[in-house]
């Protein structure tokens, strides 16, 4: 169990390790200066104290979406849409600030957040009851929920949430109170740290530490052995849309309340879509997300800086970005079309691709 572990861990580490020594190559042949570039990558996400409050800044968002797209993806669902439910969760947690100008910040700032949190878990669940009930691919339709909370986002910047000290050249909303507030601009405080931890921990007792989450593990592995074994498959589905949903609008509220102070239309655009290649290259664990979540929270941090320092544009980080996604998402096609034939089996097929101690778990936690 443990070399299969260690194995599952060293698969995404490989990948990565693959996809920064081929774009590195990329970087030579095309006649940038490879020790340059490295040197940037470093000096704009680690060697200074500004450096590493962009790399956490970065770091926050991919890792609370990236925890609730590993638990989707750990069930077999292929939920796609953090980036909306970030958007509806961030609106959701400003409206409840802007209405609570004036009172106390122990009762608007939790509102708020529970808000975000109930936000991006029902329109996740948009996407899961499609799935679940329509047979909808969830793929598709969480991807287009996607361009509805972008379209969203950009009436309620421009219209009922208009900031009215704007310059008319850029949507943006009113500023909460920053009594509120739970960082400054850099993004990194005591309190989201708290936040990041908390949802971590909750994160890792819920997939390995519970009934639920041995039932989402069955599910994923094998659906069919999962309805055989008596787990309500529809009800795992609709948890792992509506947790997923959920912590995408925690993040949401985090930037509404952390850096921003306030939203601006297509803020963040390209977090949602990593967040899912973080999920990925953690292995869909808790403790692989934040990994993960803080490398490409440093690549982030490193493309805002490179261009200062070298002439390497910022699309050369997205491109390592690009390949490293790229790469994962090679590797995952097997698993993905090993599951959607497991779904399409006869209820009588597929029990013996379940180990037998995942069986035995089950049964031990039933008879409890």
């Amino acid at each position: 169990m443990i070399a299969g572990r260690v194995r599952g861990a060293l698969r995404p580490l490989s990948v990565v390790v693959m996809a920064i020594a081929l774009v590195l190559l990329i970087y030579g042949l095309l006649g940038y200066s490879v020790t340059a570039v490295v040197d940037g990558v470093l000096a704009g996400s680690v060697t200074s104290l500004p450096a590493a409050e962009q790399t956490l800044r970065w770091t926050v968002p991919l890792l609370l979406m990236g925890l609730g797209i590993a638990v989707a993806f750990k069930a077999g669902y292929f939920n796609v849409g953090a980036q909306g439910q970030m958007y509806v969760g961030a609106m959701a947690s400003l409206v409840v600030g802007l209405w609570g100008d004036g009172r106390a910040p122990v009762l608007v700032v939790p509102l708020a957040f529970v808000a975000a949190v109930l936000a991006g878990a029902v329109w996740s669940l948009a996407a899961g009851l499609l799935r679940l009930l329509l047979g909808a691919d969830e793929v598709v339709t969480s991807l287009m929920l996607n361009f509805v909370a972008v379209l969203l986002l950009q009436w309620a910047t421009s219209g009922p949430l208009k900031s009215r000290a704007g310059t008319g050249q850029a949507a943006t909303t009113e500023s909460i109170d920053a009594g509120y507030r739970i960082s400054s601009s850099t993004g990194t405080s005591l309190s989201i740290f708290v936040i990041c931890a908390g949802a971590v921990a909750v994160t890792a007792i819920l997939v390995n530490s519970t009934r639920t989450g041995l039932e989402i593990s069955l599910v994923g592995r094998n659906p069919v052995m999962a309805r055989w074994q008596g787990i309500n498959s529809t009800g795992v589905g609709l948890l792992v849309f509506a947790f997923s949903g959920g912590c995408a609008g925690l993040a949401g509220a985090v930037e509404a309340f952390g850096p921003a102070g306030s939203l601006r239309a297509g803020f963040s655009p390209q977090v949602g879509f990593m967040a899912v290649v973080v999920a990925l290259v953690g292995g869909l664990g808790a403790f692989g997300v934040l990994l993960a979540a803080v490398f490409f929270g440093a690549l982030r941090a490193a493309s805002l800086y490179l261009p200062v320092v070298t002439d390497l544009p910022q699309s050369g980080i997205d491109l390592l970005s690009g390949a490293i996604a790229l790469l994962i998402t090679v590797t995952a096609v097997p698993v993905v079309r090993r599951r959607q034939r497991r779904r399409r089996a006869p209820s009588t097929d597929g029990a013996s691709d379940v180990p037998d101690r995942l069986v035995a778990q089950h049964r031990e936690v039933v008879t409890r």
